[in-house]
C-alpha cells in the first residue's frame, strides 16, 4: 500500500475530499469597500472608480487593509457598515463540470462566478459549496454584504437582553462575537473570506457521513470503527491503524464500514498524565492511500463526586485535574487557522503543564490543525459551540436548520481527534437569564437541551455534553454545584481564601486579571507605559462598569502588599509594573496551590484567557506578540505535574502538599527550611519518600522537624524567628529539584538592599544556554530581561541553599546570538548585568 497523502482533507457540506484540490484559489485576489447595497452585481464596479487594494484568501478585509495602510488594528474602523467587494482571475487546465468549496465566508456573503450569482449564505461557521461549470478563464467575486443595517431584522422577540454588547441583532446572525463586545477587545469585525476556497472536480470522490471512533476498551486494546458512504467505488476500501489492516463492507444501507480492534496500542493520556500517543488513520482504494487524520485511544467518564453535585474528568479511568486557560484568537485581525500560527502558541500551553484549553462561546471556531496540534500535544479541548448572553432565535425553523448544519459540519470535522475533551452548548446563557430575573423555564431552552445535545451525541458520543458553562447549583452560576465562571478572587475582589470556602467544584473561567506585559516586550514590541493614553484604554473591562481590571490588579496590591496602586504609579511606574506583575503571579500561585492540593473539591480550573488580542496589560498571560507574562510562568510553576505547594492553615500550621501526576511512582527527598533575614536556617527537616504515580499526599511541616514550630508564625511567642519558609522536591537519584514552593509568614516587606547573585551560562545543544544562579539571600520575585531569549522561567523566589537553573532558548531567527541581559528582584536595589562574558561575578 502506497503512503498516504499528507495533505490535510478538505470539507464541505457534503463531505470529506479523498484527494487534493484541483486548485486552491488563494491568489489574485482584490478588495474594495463600497456603500451598503449599493451594487447588486460584480458587472457594475467595472466602471464606479473604487479604490482595490491586494487582498489575502483566506483573511479577512481588515488584514488586507492593514497591509494596504488602510486600517489600523490599534484605532480599528467599522467594516460592518460597508459592503467588501472581493473579485479574482483563475485560469484552470480542464475545463467543465466543478465543485467549488468555501472553507468560511464571514458573514453574509453572495458569490458570483463569470457575473452569475451561485450562492448566497448568513453563516460564517458553516462551509458552502457550488456546482458549476467552469471556463479556461474565469472570475471569481464574492460580496461580504454590510452586517449593520441587517441588525434590525425582526424575529422572535427576546426573553432578555445581554451585557456583553448593545448589538442586540446579533443574535440572529452566525458571525463572532469577536469585535462586538466594548472592553473586551478591539472592535476588528470579521468580515471576508477566512478559510480557504478550493475547487475541485465534480466526479471526484467525497467521503459524507464520515464516523471515525475510536475507543479504548477496559483490557487496554483498541477498537476502531470507521464507515461512511461514497456512491459508487471501484474496489473494495480498506481502513488501516497502528500496523493492522481491515477490508470494509457494504451494508444494506449502502455505507462502508469496518471495525478493527488493535492490541498493541498505546493509549492517548494528556501530557501531564502520561503521554499522547496518536496513530494515523489511512484509507486505500485500489492502492491509492488518502489520510484521514490521526486519532487516539482514550476513555473519558465525568466524576460528579461523592454527592453527585461535581464535575471533573477521568480519562482512561484516571482523575485529571484540568488546568489550562480559555483561549481567545492568536490572529484577530485575520483569524489565521493554520499550524503555523497555533503551533508555537500551543507550545507554550504544553510547556506551561497545560492540559486543557477552552474554545468559549464569544470567539470562533479553529480548525482540524488546531486540533491536531492539541492531540500531539497532549492538551485536551473543552469545545463551546459559538453562542454566548443572547437568547437565541432557534424557535425560528430557518435559524435552527442553520444551526444544526453549523454543528454537524463542526463535528465531522473533528471525527476521530483524542483531544475534543467536552463539549459545551454555549458560554453565559443560563447566567444571563438568570441574572436578570427570569425563572429557569425561560432560559433554558431548545438550543442547548435539544438541539446541540442531539448533534453532539448522534456524532461525538465519546465526548461528553454539557448544557451551558456555567451550569448547576441552585443557580447556574453558583461555584459550589456543577460548573463555574469563578472570579471571587479576582473581580469581585474578595480575599484568598474565598478560593476554598467557595468550594469550587469546576471552573471553566476564573481569576481575570489585567496582566502587564515584561519590560522588554513594553520596550520592544509595545513601546508604552503607564502614561501613555493607550495604557489605560489597552485594560480591559466589563461594558457599563465603573471598574477595570487594573483596579481589580490594585486592589491586591493594597490587600497584600499594603501598597496603593495610584500612589506607587504616579511616584515610581517602573516599580509599580514590577508590583503588579509580582502581585498577580501570587494570586494565581496561591489560588492554583489551593486548588489542587488533596482536599480541595475543585477538579479543574481554566484562567481567563491564554492570550492578549491587543497591545498592552490585557487579561492574557501571554501578551499579543507571543510573549510570556509573569502570570504564564506563576501558572507553570503552578501547574507542573510533580508539584510541592505550603499552605498557611492557621493554627494548624504550615502543610506541605505534593502531587505527583506522572504515570510513574517517583523517588524523591522533601526538605523544608525556614530562613532568618531570608538567609539564616533556623530549622530544617527532610525526609525520603516515594510518591506513587498519580498521587498526592500531605504533611505538616512539624512532621519533618520532629518536634513544635510556629512555621507560619500564628501563636506569635516572642519575635519572629524566620521570614521564610522554603520546601523542596529533589529527585533521589539525580539530586534535581523537582519543585519548589516558599512562604512568607511575615507578609510583604517593602525592605530591599543591594544584589548579590551569583551566576554561571552553559552552552548547551541548540544555540540554548544554562543560567545558573545563586544567592546568599532570599531575593523575592527575580526578574530576567534577556534580549533575543526566552527563559524557562521568570518571576520567581531566588532562594539560598541551592542553585536555581533556568534554560535560554532563542527567539526565531536568533539561533547564533550570545545571553545578554539583566536581573533584578522586587527587595533588590539596581539590577545585574548578565552575560556570559562575566559569569561568576556578583
Amino acid at each position: 500500500m502506497t503512503e498516504p497523502k499528507s495533505l490535510s482533507p478538505i470539507w464541505s457540506p457534503s463531505g470529506m475530499h479523498l484527494y487534493a484540490a484541483e486548485a486552491v484559489l488563494n491568489e489574485g485576489w482584490s478588495l474594495a469597500l463600497t456603500e451598503p447595497d449599493r451594487f447588486l452585481d460584480p458587472e457594475e464596479l467595472a466602471d464606479a472608480g473604487l479604490n482595490w487594494v491586494a487582498a489575502k484568501v483566506p483573511g479577512t478585509g481588515a488584514a488586507s487593509l492593514a497591509e494596504a495602510g488602510l486600517y489600523d488594528p490599534e484605532n480599528p474602523h467599522p467594516l460592518h457598515d460597508r459592503d467588501v467587494w472581493y473579485r479574482t482571475r483563475f485560469e484552470v487546465e480542464h475545463p467543465g463540470a466543478k465543485r467549488i468549496v468555501f472553507g468560511g465566508l464571514a458573514t453574509i456573503a453572495e458569490v458570483f462566478l463569470n457575473g452569475e450569482k451561485l450562492l448566497e449564505t448568513e453563516s460564517m461557521f458553516l462551509a458552502q459549496e457550488v456546482f458549476a461549470k467552469v471556463k479556461d478563464t474565469n472570475t471569481l467575486a464574492i460580496c461580504f454584504r454590510a452586517l449593520e443595517p441587517r441588525l434590525g431584522k425582526r424575529g422572535p422577540r427576546a426573553r432578555w437582553k445581554t451585557q456583553l454588547t448593545a448589538t442586540q441583532g446579533l443574535r440572529h446572525f452566525r458571525t463572532t462575537l469577536l469585535g462586538h463586545m466594548p472592553g473586551w477587545c478591539p472592535e476588528v469585525h470579521a468580515v471576508g473570506p477566512w478559510r480557504p476556497i478550493t475547487l475541485h472536480d465534480a466526479q471526484a470522490p467525497v467521503l459524507s457521513n464520515l464516523k471515525i471512533q475510536s475507543e479504548l476498551l477496559p483490557d487496554g486494546a483498541g477498537r476502531l470503527s470507521v464507515s461512511f458512504e461514497a456512491g459508487k467505488l471501484d474496489a473494495v476500501p480498506h481502513i488501516s491503524c497502528a500496523g493492522s489492516e481491515c477490508a470494509m463492507t457494504r451494508g444494506g444501507n449502502g455505507r462502508w464500514v469496518a471495525s478493527v480492534e488493535l492490541a498493541d496500542i498505546h493509549p492517548w493520556m494528556p501530557s501531564t498524565h502520561g503521554t499522547p500517543h496518536v496513530y494515523e488513520v489511512a484509507l486505500d482504494i485500489d492502492g491509492q492511500a488518502v489520510s484521514l487524520g490521526k486519532t487516539g485511544f482514550r476513555r473519558i467518564e465525568v466524576d460528579r463526586g461523592a454527592d453527585g453535585k461535581g464535575f471533573g474528568l477521568k480519562i482512561n479511568s484516571v482523575p485529571v485535574f484540568c488546568r489550562g486557560a480559555v483561549w481567545t484568537q492568536a490572529d484577530l485581525l485575520g483569524l489565521s487557522g493554520t499550524k503555523e500560527a497555533y503551533r508555537p502558541l500551543l507550545e507554550l500551553a504544553r510547556d506551561a503543564g497545560m492540559n486543557m484549553l477552552r474554545i468559549g462561546g464569544t470567539m470562533t471556531y479553529k480548525t482540524r490543525a488546531f486540533f491536531d496540534l492539541c492531540a500531539e500535544l497532549g492538551i485536551l479541548v473543552w469545545q463551546d459551540f459559538q453562542f454566548a448572553n443572547f437568547d437565541y432565535p432557534v424557535a425560528d425553523d430557518a435559524f435552527a436548520d442553520l444551526v444544526r448544519a453549523e454543528t454537524r459540519h463542526q463535528l465531522q470535522m473533528l471525527e476521530g481527534c483524542p483531544a475534543l475533551a467536552v463539549l459545551c452548548g454555549g458560554s453565559e446563557i443560563f447566567q444571563q437569564g438568570a441574572m436578570m430575573g427570569l425563572p429557569e423555564s425561560r432560559w433554558r431552552g431548545a438550543l442547548s437541551q435539544t438541539l446541540l445535545a442531539d448533534c453532539a451525541a448522534e456524532l461525538r458520543p465519546d465526548v461528553p455534553y454539557v448544557e451551558n458553562s456555567p451550569v448547576g447549583g441552585h443557580l447556574p452560576f453558583s461555584a459550589n454545584e456543577g460548573i463555574a465562571h469563578y472570579y471571587g478572587v479576582g473581580a469581585y475582589q474578595q480575599p484568598l481564601e474565598d478560593a476554598r470556602r467557595a468550594n469550587v467544584r469546576f471552573t471553566t473561567e476564573c481569576l481575570a486579571f489585567s496582566n502587564v506585559p515584561t519590560r522588554r516586550a513594553l520596550e520592544q514590541n509595545f513601546a508604552l507605559s503607564v502614561d501613555d493614553p493607550r495604557w489605560k484604554a489597552g485594560i480591559p473591562r466589563d461594558r457599563g462598569a465603573d471598574w477595570d481590571f487594573e483596579d481589580v490588579r490594585n486592589h491586591y496590591l493594597k490587600r497584600l502588599y499594603d501598597i496603593e496602586g495610584p500612589d506607587i504609579r504616579d511616584a515610581d511606574p517602573e516599580r509599580y509594573l514590577d508590583l503588579s506583575r509580582a502581585v498577580v503571579a501570587d494570586v494565581l500561585e496561591a489560588t492554583i496551590s489551593e486548588w489542587r492540593r488533596s482536599q480541595s473539591s475543585c477538579q479543574g480550573a481554566l484562567v481567563w484567557t491564554f492570550q492578549d488580542v491587543a497591545t498592552g496589560a490585557g487579561w492574557g498571560v501571554v501578551d499579543a506578540a507571543g510573549h510570556p507574562k509573569s502570570a504564564y510562568y506563576a501558572l507553570k510553576r503552578s501547574y507542573q505535574p510533580l508539584h510541592v505547594a505550603l499552605i498557611d492553615e492557621g493554627t494548624n500550621g504550615v502543610q506541605v502538599h505534593l502531587t505527583n501526576d506522572t504515570p510513574l511512582s517517583q523517588n524523591i527527598r522533601l526538605e523544608v527550611t525556614c530562613l532568618r533575614g531570608g538567609a539564616v536556617p533556623v530549622v530544617k527537616g527532610q525526609r525520603d519518600l516515594v510518591l506513587t504515580a498519580q498521587a498526592q499526599m500531605d504533611l505538616p511541616t512539624t512532621d519533618l522537624f520532629g518536634a513544635f514550630f510556629d512555621t507560619g508564625y500564628v501563636f506569635k511567642f516572642g519575635p519572629a524567628s524566620h521570614d521564610v519558609v522554603v520546601a523542596r522536591l529533589i529527585a533521589s537519584n539525580t539530586d534535581l529539584v523537582l519543585s519548589e514552593a516558599v512562604h512568607f509568614p511575615l507578609g510583604f516587606s517593602t525592605e530591599q538592599f543591594p544584589l548579590k547573585v551569583s551566576f554561571e551560562f552553559t552552552e548547551v545543544d541548540g544555540g540554548e544556554w544554562v543560567l545558573s544562579l545563586e544567592t546568599e539571600k532570599t531575593l523575592r520575585f527575580v526578574q530576567l530581561d534577556f534580549l533575543d531569549f526566552r527563559t524557562s522561567d521568570d518571576g520567581f523566589t531566588l532562594v539560598p541553599g541551592r542553585k536555581k537553573q533556568v534554560r535560554l532558548k532563542p527567539e526565531p531567527g536568533t539561533e547564533h546570538t550570545r545571553p545578554q541581559g539583566s536581573l533584578r528582584a522586587l527587595n533588590g536595589l539596581g539590577e545585574l548585568n548578565l552575560s556570559p562574558d562575566v559569569s561568576k561575578k556578583t
